[in-house]
């Protein structure tokens, strides 16, 4: 069969050529269409957003964290600044291996276990996208040494910033405090807004209580960044607004003045201008460096500080509570005129020992014998525990405490520091919160003389001997007088401090006759040693007070200094001049063998420091004056009823520990 030769449909194929080429051409055309539609809806509709998305990967913003206000002294000494620095901050969302990359750049910057161990920390508390500190105050060396090897560790990067740094040191710690890193627990306080970009916070003393005046307000750049992030240029900065600065009513050399008294033997002081309540100085030995704290103390400074035996971290002034022995005596003097128990002519007669009517056991007065008849101002002339054993009897203890209350012992002063102490003022109201015993009237004269329950700090002392300097005018101490925004010759604010209340003392005489007494303290009594030859009449009160309950006259035989030191607290409390006081203290020592003679030097240095000589000042005391004699140690004879606190009671709260 042949085969049927197939001819070629021409016309077909064009046609089907056509079909296909309009096909293709619509789908072209369609597909065109889709794009200019979807290029449309990006350029035009969401023109705005991602415009705003470009931006934000080539332009971020950047907060700049607001200068720390500064803190000065009463004469403009500074006590707290800002220094420059730099730091190594490391951004975790660009580290793909962390652990490697702090591998590698150990081998560029030495990294200690502190620098690694406060970071590990902060990597928890931060977000992926916030830069963390990683190593703080680089040296030049370290500056130079990363710059050359920049490149191979993305997201890292070294950063300016103003560190805080205290050119006292130690000299006011307790005082002024000190800043440290923000922890886990400020975040969740903190306004996260008003501290970015901020890494520390006031941790302790003025720059934790006035943390709100010191910090300021952040601001922000707007930075244009790399693909990798990193900065090329400033397009826009809002600058931030600085802290206040402060200052401070206490005088850096009269600080130091105290300070050098105590001749690193642990105690306290605080002077006070009774005038308006303004903190003089205000010293607690020993004490430590605050620059330690400020980028991360490390474990072996904080161990060494926190294992001390005499616990440099110890705010005595202001936390810590003791016997005040004997120098409460002119307050509880002044309670018995104001209450109309006692005239100033009234006496007593002191054998050597006093005993409660119906009772066996007696209180015996320090000296041997006792100091025969005396009368209010010889009382406190002499300290003599007979007078005040009585006083306090006659008073009650209702009285006593509602009276010393008055005067700010068992509350806070209400001083600008956090943390302050509130000592304890013998009531039946405290020890019923603590003992199911009624109160014995052993325990009333005990309190007569600042043993027993009694605790109070040094501030509270010092507060209620300025209010005494001040005829009973009381006001709270401060610390910061004044207040100045940043900028050029802008004059500082004074804070007002008016009077908390009325006068305390109802009658002038009153005050008199306790000035009177304890003017005769340092002309003819304990103080006269001490205290001789000063240019201006001064008045105060020593006061011994035992840590240690008597077991035998043992303990009167022995007159060791060391061991009555071991033994004693000493205190010495004075304002001058007494015609117009102009500063009032306390000053305590934790181990010191008597008020006077350990305690008094401190309180004299104080006085000379502070106050110009006159000579129209009343003169030195003559040859009547006496040596010093121990005071305020009340011993009672043995006997077995309960109506004194025991030995354990005596040394309750004894004010080792905060």
């Amino acid at each position: 069969m042949a085969r049927r030769r197939s001819i070629k449909d021409n016309r077909g194929e064009s046609s089907l050529f056509r079909r296909r080429a309009i096909v293709g051409f619509l789908l072209i055309l369609v597909g065109l269409s889709a794009m200019v539609t979807r290029y449309w809806y990006l350029q035009v509709v969401h023109h705005e957003e991602f415009v705003s998305r470009s931006e934000s990967n080539r332009i971020k913003p950047r907060a700049i964290p607001p200068a720390r206000g500064l803190i000065y002294d009463r004469n403009g000494v500074l006590l707290a600044d800002n220094v420059p620095a730099f730091r190594l901050e490391v951004v975790p969302d660009k580290i793909t291996d962390m652990k490697a990359m702090l591998d590698d750049l150990g081998t560029v910057i030495p990294l200690g276990s502190d620098d690694l161990d406060n970071f590990r920390k902060q990597l928890k508390q931060n977000r992926r996208f916030d830069s963390v500190p990683l190593k703080l105050r680089l040296t030049e060396d370290e500056i130079d040494r990363f710059a050359v090897n920049r490149w191979r560790f993305p997201g890292v990067d070294v950063v300016p910033y103003l560190t805080r740094r205290y050119p006292q040191g130690a000299l006011f710690a307790h005082v002024v405090g000190y800043v440290s890193r923000i922890d886990a627990d400020d975040l969740n306080r903190l306004d996260p807004d008003r501290y970015k970009g901020t890494t520390h916070v006031g941790r302790t003393g003025l720059e934790r209580s006035y943390e709100d005046l010191l910090h300021g307000t952040p601001g922000y750049e707007l930075v244009e960044v790399n693909a990798d992030g990193r900065v090329q240029q400033v397009l826009k900065t809002y600058p931030p607004v600085p802290g206040k600065n402060i200052y401070l009513s206490i005088d850096s050399k009269l600080q130091r003045t105290v300070t050098d008294a105590f001749d690193g033997r642990p105690g306290s002081a605080v002077a006070v201008d009774p005038r308006n309540g303004q903190v003089l100085a205000m010293v607690s030995v020993p004490s430590y460096d605050p620059n330690l704290f400020v980028n991360g103390i490390s474990h072996a400074d904080y161990s060494a500080l926190t294992t001390a035996p005499e616990k440099p971290l110890l705010n005595r002034a202001l936390v810590s509570a003791y016997p005040p022995g004997s120098t409460v005596k002119p307050f509880l003097a002044l309670g018995g005129l104001e209450y109309g128990v006692r005239r100033p002519e009234d006496t007593v007669l002191s054998t050597g020992q006093f005993c409660i009517p119906g009772q066996q056991r007696c209180y015996r007065d320090d000296t041997p014998g006792g100091d025969g008849v005396v009368n209010m101002v010889r009382a406190i002339q002499k300290s003599t525990n007979t007078y005040f054993y009585k006083l306090a009897l006659d008073l009650g203890i209702d009285r006593l405490s509602t009276w010393m209350r008055s005067w700010g012992f068992g509350e806070r002063t209400g001083i600008d520091l956090v943390g302050e102490g509130r000592g304890i003022l013998p009531s039946r109201e405290w020890k019923a919160t603590r003992s199911k015993s009624p109160w014995f009237p052993g325990e009333t004269i005990i309190a007569g003389i600042g043993q027993g329950y009694w605790n109070v700090t040094t501030l509270q002392l010092a507060h209620a001997t300025a209010t005494l300097a001040g005829h009973g005018m009381p006001y709270a101490p401060r610390l910061v007088m004044a207040t100045q925004d940043a900028g050029v010759n802008v004059r500082p604010v004074p804070l007002p401090n008016p009077p908390t209340g009325p006068s305390l003392i109802r009658k002038p005489n009153d005050w008199n006759t306790i000035n009177q007494g304890m003017e005769a303290v340092i002309t003819a009594g304990t103080g006269a040693k001490v205290f001789q030859g000063m240019p201006f009449q001064v008045a105060g009160k020593s006061g011994t007070a035992e840590r240690f309950s008597r077991k035998s006259d043992a303990y009167d035989n022995n007159k060791n200094n060391a061991y009555l030191a071991a033994r004693h607290r000493a205190w010495f409390i004075a304002y001058a001049p007494t015609d117009s006081p102009r500063i009032a203290m306390a000053a305590m020592l934790e181990a010191g063998a008597w008020g006077a003679q350990d305690a008094g030097p401190i309180v004299r240095s104080t006085l000379l420091t502070w106050l110009p000589p006159h000579d129209n000042t009343a003169p030195p005391p003559g040859s009547e004056s006496t040596p010093e004699a121990p005071e305020d140690t009340p011993v009672a004879t043995p006997a077995d009823t309960p109506a004194v606190s025991s030995s354990a009671a005596m040394n309750d709260d004894d004010g080792d520990s905060p």
